[in-house]
């Protein structure tokens, strides 16, 4: 299934080609039809599920179809957000997935002045993420109004609740207007998030996804904390000093896997890169290589990964920390088949905790960390 098949407009589906992402996550294929559909969505799904994507696609598309260009931007989709990291990763998405139209975000978060989210809002903004406490103080100070807002998505609800913003939610929806599409999501669902849900939803579709936070107990993960611009040499470090005689690194983006590949050539170790741009050829050469041992390390980005499947593969290395916590899933699954132990090894720079984080929470335990390497 693609993410055309959904319904989504061709701009939107470029801009995930663009990201890397082909193929909806279970989430978005129960979620993106039926907000298409204009249902309201009471969605069971933890964070690494996509769940960012499965409303915030269909949001872009609604705002884009319906812009009117003659008048001036208002709030048309309010997303809530309980913490400060949480909404700026979503504004972050909302911004990437609507790189190709011509629609206007805002985040607004306590803890930073409020000078510059003011005048931000003041320009017009069509899409507002924020969270319960900088939205009530900008609201009370006259400099939102949400009177037109069309599309609610209130995310994480259980933790909202846990951390004391049920008084602060019910004084914004208050402010919401009746006729509106509301999307409503929890990792957990208490008697007191199904309350809030009732009293917010009207008929909803209900959607719910099961993580895959089963990592192969076979699998031993490590964390090393280094710098960006010292993983080159951490792993070439790694590569020289330990027993790896085989590895398939994963990076995000295309050009970081031929520069991967193309510093390990440089540094004496035999690799290729695999990713999209390649040819079929070129890809099913450095397949055979890495399998037949021709080739020491192999170079993915996650798409181009999917489906390589190497017997005995000792360890997987992430160069570069996934986004989605399922991805990181995906990748370490890879080794440690079969019954035969692997090893998963994971750099994660300072831009990349947020990450780290949100995978500990889907396979419920800590990753190790290393503390004593020579980029610590």
């Amino acid at each position: 299934m693609t993410f055309t098949k959904l319904g989504l407009n061709q701009p939107l589906v470029e801009a995930l080609i663009t990201k890397g992402y082909l193929t909806p996550t279970p989430i978005q294929l129960q979620s993106i039809p039926l907000i298409l559909e204009g249902k309201d969505i009471f969605g069971c799904a933890q964070t690494g599920t996509g769940k960012t994507a499965a409303f915030a696609l269909p949001i872009l598309q609604f705002l884009h179809d319906k812009r009117d260009v003659t008048q001036k931007r208002t709030i048309k989709a309010l997303v809530l957000a309980p913490t400060r990291e949480l909404a700026s990763q979503i504004y972050d998405s909302f911004r990437t997935y609507g790189s190709n139209y011509k629609l206007n975000s805002a985040v607004v978060f306590g803890g930073v002045s409020q000078v510059s989210q003011v005048s931000t809002i003041r320009n017009g903004v069509d899409i507002l993420v924020a969270t319960p406490g900088r939205l009530l103080d900008l609201i009370n100070q006259g400099h939102i109004k949400l009177n037109t807002v069309e599309y609610f998505v209130l995310d994480e609800a259980d933790r909202m609740l846990d951390m004391g913003f049920i008084n602060d939610i019910k004084k914004i929806i208050a402010k919401l207007p009746k006729e509106r599409q509301t999307m409503f999501f929890s990792a957990t669902v208490s008697p007191e998030v199904k309350s809030l849900a009732n009293s917010i939803l009207i008929q909803p579709a209900h959607v719910s996804v099961t993580p895959v936070s089963s990592t192969a107990e076979t699998v031993k993960q490590t964390v090393y904390y280094v710098k960006k611009e010292d993983k080159r040499n951490l792993l070439k470090h790694l590569l020289n000093n330990n027993s790896i005689e085989h590895a398939l690194v994963f990076t995000r983006t295309k050009r970081g896997a031929d520069r991967v590949a193309k510093d390990l050539n440089k540094d004496g170790i035999k690799a290729e890169a695999i990713h999209g741009e390649k040819s079929q050829g070129a890809r099913e050469r450095a397949l055979k290589g890495f399998k037949n041992r021709s080739i020491r390390i192999l170079v993915a980005t996650d798409i181009a990964s999917r489906g390589i499947d190497v017997d005995k593969l000792s360890h997987v290395i992430n160069y570069e920390i996934p986004e989605q916590a399922e991805t990181y899933v995906h990748r370490i699954g890879r080794t440690g088949r079969a019954g035969s132990e692997g090893i998963a090894l994971s750099f994660c720079a300072q831009e990349e905790v947020s990450y780290i984080r949100d995978i500990n929470k889907l396979i419920k335990k800590n990753i190790e960390i290393v503390k004593s390497h020579p980029y610590s």
